[in-house]
């Protein structure tokens, strides 16, 4: 059984969003018997139709079990990164299709048409595994723009010097999605002075070297690279879709995924703005489940962005985790 109006997830308005997650609550509940499970033990009050009201399944379920809606052979399952001796979350994908068409809305929806950019991917800790969604993300939005010079790159920190100083006489417009670590490397090496280019940050250091603030690391890669702001991508394995930060660290959701946040001591107080641990609704995670408690602490804004302070500290260390404030 398919999700009624899945053709509606990516033409979802502002005001139709609370309409469409409660439908997808509904399917959701009758088809996933993880999030039926969890759900009962949160009835939703009959008359209270806000996005807050829809209970959401701690994000550490994707280790324990399998999180899907339906019956499906999935086309592709993907896998978080983690430490040594941890589990990591699975993501049962049931149409590929349907992530190509998120990712790829959600990013022309902030940065314009992809065939208008060069795409280079500095990703060595992703690219050295299998199941990562945020190299296939990265590999599909390389062959999507069509740029002769876009591509992957894993310790090549001179040729990926040489693209850049390239693509900068050309004029061209670039953007260098890159993991934490793998940029501060990278400048460490070749120290540059870009102005055509756009560092695109996914988080990332587990261990690697000394935590730094957001604005420590942040300063760090704005004198590495020569530029006025470093922008940031918030995804997870768990998720369909992603949100982007083009100045002062701040988030924004594409129209089909929101972020609420609930207080750490009381998982039942959610609202729409304030501080506490993010809670997401990503309508694309239709045959998954699309209201997800994260372990991120963060601030919600009245406007819908978001910022992120870090990790409850209990939480597992991930691949794409953020570093502490």
């Amino acid at each position: 059984m398919a999700f009624a109006n899945l053709n509606n997830i990516f033409q979802v308005s502002s005001n139709g969003f609370s309409s469409l997650a409660h439908e997808q609550y509904r399917y959701q509940r009758e088809n996933n018997a993880v999030y039926r499970a969890w759900a009962e033990l949160m009835p939703l009050p009959s008359q209270d139709k806000s996005i807050t009201a829809i209970p959401a399944l701690p994000v550490s379920f994707f280790k324990t079990h399998t999180v899907v809606t339906g019956e499906f052979e999935p086309q592709i399952v993907f896998e978080s990164s983690g430490t040594t001796g941890t589990v990591n979350s699975r993501h049962y994908v049931r149409d590929i299709g349907l992530y190509e068409e998120s990712f790829t809305r959600g990013f022309e929806y902030f940065y314009g048409s992809i065939h208008n950019w060069c795409i280079l991917a500095l990703l060595p800790a992703y690219l050295e595994r299998s199941g990562s969604s945020l190299v296939y993300m990265a590999d599909h939005l390389i062959k999507k723009s069509a740029h002769p010079s876009s591509g992957f790159y894993l310790y090549n920190h001179a040729e990926l010097a040489h693209t850049l100083k390239v693509l900068e006489e050309q004029e061209q417009p670039t953007m260098l999605i890159g993991v934490t670590f793998a940029l501060l490397d990278f400048i460490a090496e070749y120290p540059q002075q870009l102005n055509h280019t756009i560092i695109l940050e996914t988080g990332g250091m587990k261990g690697r070297g000394k935590e730094l603030t957001r604005k420590e690391l942040h300063n760090r890669l704005q004198d590495g690279f020569g530029v006025q702001s470093i922008q940031g991508e918030y995804g997870m394995t768990e998720l369909m879709s992603q949100a982007y930060a083009k100045k002062d660290g701040r988030y924004y959701c594409p129209p089909w995924m929101c972020v609420l946040v609930r207080t750490e001591d009381d998982p039942f107080e959610v609202r729409e703005h304030g501080e506490g641990l993010l809670q997401i609704i990503d309508l694309a995670n239709v045959n998954s489940c699309s209201c997800i408690a994260t372990q991120d602490m963060g601030k919600v804004y009245r406007d819908g962005s978001f910022e992120i302070f870090g990790r409850v500290d209990h939480a597992d260390l991930r691949g794409c985790s953020l570093l502490v404030v």
